[in-house]
């Protein structure tokens, strides 16, 4: 019934092409078509021009030449566009239909919450995308037109053949029951042995893209004979999986191709018997003995088709189960869009957890934020600060009690408006493997140029960037390798400089960078933060005794607030933490 499913539902994408698809089809019939007179002009040179005894020698050359013309202008001229066009539709069908599929995934993708990306490993995601889509492409090109030119090229065979012997084509078609039970026996499991074939691929390819994005660990470490080892396990272990599936579809074709060869012996056998009984002509029997290839040629594709097309349904059940994977986060029914917020926060009793079987990360927490005010987090390792402000957005939502924004609960706003009014910088900003003026406007893609300089000399990055190779147009490879960590935190400002949101969140946005970096990169925040509700992690306490409120938390709940000053003079878990770094 899976099977079924998915092919239903895959149907909805392939719907909106129906058109194209009958009129392929109706081309593809006139490309198989024609080689089917073939046998009946063979049958006619024979019996009607080499064998007709009334016949000069002349005038059989004569109509022997004009059959022959005939000929050579239907597979010469009239042949060769229907077997471009028929290929050309199938592609161009398949290919739109991977589109539509892969922007639908993409969509999906970008809704998918950060837990689901905690426990994915991306190369994992990017097979589901491009490999296991590429494969539902045989689901179109095999299954919608290939399997139904072929059995039509076998239906008008089958007639054309009774035409000529009602025996000998019942003597012909007498092992297709064996096919077909062959057929039904051995493709159940190919496509249970294909779908997991598909996962180990997926699995190597997972393994590979975290090792080459972790390439700098691996020769920091001299690890290169470790992790030959780890990824010849994943490889050894898709080669078993894939030598299962081939074992397996090696006695498919055995068994069935020995069928469809079997078939044509017993019509030789047959025919030559009526013919030496001269019940049958030598011309019809050649004709019979060419149809019978016509005839198993389409079956032997059929089961080349049945091969694709489980690995086809398999991947299609990949992709489905990917497509089924529940949003974390959606938007509730009525929710309504935020303009521009206030930037009023109240945290009311919030507990959360990642996970139901675990421990509450933030324990019945309760904050309340004014508008324009920056709050800094500090605390321990593991403390629940990161988790905390990454409510705010809704990257995760509570577990008990609520988040208000101008009073009202941000689960009653749509997301992507909620999110629009929130700007974050944090310690590992991504960066696109785009140019500078790219990675600027992922903060406002409408920005003119003049917009953009602007953000970027608010945010103390126009001075480096003028001095790069391209300036604004510099590449800046994947992940901003090309950038030293202090010019990828100020690039990282300017967008958000650029999105100019009321709310703000830093997260650990100095704390890896050398002192110089870290001035201007601090004299950019406070000068981003001015007049906006801010809310910074810091583990450095040094930049953040400027708060107006720093709220120190230990094992998920708030155990003192208040300005530098107060928490000083307070003598208690902020100045032992304090202290501590003072001295370092």
């Amino acid at each position: 019934m899976a099977n079924l499913d998915s092919i239903k539902r895959y149907m909805v994408f392939v719907k909106p092409y129906w058109k194209e698809i009958l009129i392929t089809i109706a081309i593809g019939v006139m490309k198989f078509g024609i080689p089917l007179l073939i046998p009946l002009v063979m049958m006619y040179v024979i019996d009607d021009i080499i064998n007709a005894e009334a016949m000069t020698q002349d005038d059989k050359f004569s109509l022997l030449f004009k059959i022959m013309l005939g000929m050579v202008f239907i597979f010469a001229f009239l042949r060769p566009p229907i077997e471009y066009f028929r290929q050309y539709f199938a592609q161009l069908i398949g290919n739109k239909v991977l589109y539509d599929i892969r922007d639908q995934l993409f969509t999906h993708i970008q809704k998918l919450s950060l837990k689901f990306y905690s426990n994915r490993k991306v190369g994992e995601i990017i097979s589901r995308v491009i490999h296991d889509v590429e494969q539902t492409k045989n689901f179109v090109i095999t299954g919608l037109m290939n399997i139904w030119l072929d059995l039509l090229t076998i239906i008008i065979a089958v007639i054309i053949m009774l035409n000529l012997n009602v025996w000998l084509t019942l003597v012909a078609i007498a092992m297709f029951p064996f096919y077909g039970f062959s057929i039904k026996f051995f493709y159940s499991k190919l496509r249970h042995l294909t779908r997991v074939r598909s996962q180990a691929l997926a699995d190597v390819q997972g393994h590979l893209h975290e090792r080459v994005q972790g390439m700098s660990v691996i020769r920091s470490f001299a690890l290169e004979e470790h992790e030959q080892t780890q990824f010849a396990k994943r490889n050894n272990h898709f080669l078993d999986k894939a030598l299962d599936q081939t074992r397996w579809n090696a006695k498919t074709f055995a068994v069935v191709n020995t069928i469809t060869d079997i078939a044509p012996l017993l019509v030789i056998f047959v025919s030559a018997y009526f013919v030496i009984t001269g019940s049958l002509e030598i011309g019809a029997m050649t004709a019979f003995v060419l149809y019978m290839e016509r005839l198993y040629a389409p079956l032997r594709r059929l089961v080349n088709s049945s091969t694709t097309l489980t690995q086809a349904i398999a991947s299609m059940d990949r992709v489905f189960d990917f497509i089924d994977e529940k949003y974390d986060i959606e938007d509730k029914a009525g929710a309504k869009p935020l303009t521009r917020a206030q930037g009023y926060l109240n945290f009311e009793n919030v507990t959360f957890k990642y996970n139901e079987d675990e421990k509450p990360v933030l324990k019945d927490l309760q904050l309340q934020v004014k508008q324009g005010e920056t709050i800094a987090f500090v605390g321990m390792s593991g403390g629940g600060k990161s988790t905390l402000i990454s409510l705010i957005p809704r990257f995760y939502d509570v577990t008990a009690g609520r988040i208000t924004l101008d009073g009202t609960d941000i689960r009653d706003y749509q997301v992507r408006t909620l999110r629009d009014n929130i700007g974050m910088v944090l310690q590992d900003n991504l960066l696109f493997s785009d140019s500078v003026k790219s990675n600027i406007l992922m903060g406002r893609p409408d920005a003119t140029d003049e917009e953009v300089i602007r953000a970027a000399k608010a945010a103390n990055a126009h001075g480096f960037i003028m001095g790069l190779a391209n300036e604004y147009d510099t590449e800046v490879g994947e992940r901003g390798v090309k950038l030293s960590g202090g010019q990828k935190q100020r690039i990282a400002i300017a967008r958000v400089f650029l999105k100019n949101p009321p709310i703000l969140i830093f997260d650990e946005a100095t704390s890896a960078l050398d002192l110089e970096s870290e001035h201007y990169i601090q004299e950019a925040l406070e000068k981003l933060a001015k007049d906006r509700t801010t809310f910074i992690v810091a583990h450095r306490l040094s930049t953040i005794t400027h708060a107006d409120r720093i709220v120190v938390i230990e094992n998920g709940e708030i155990v003192e607030e208040g300005n530098h000053q107060d928490l000083i003079k307070r003598n208690g878990s902020y100045k032992k933490l304090f202290d501590v770094q003072q001295l370092h």
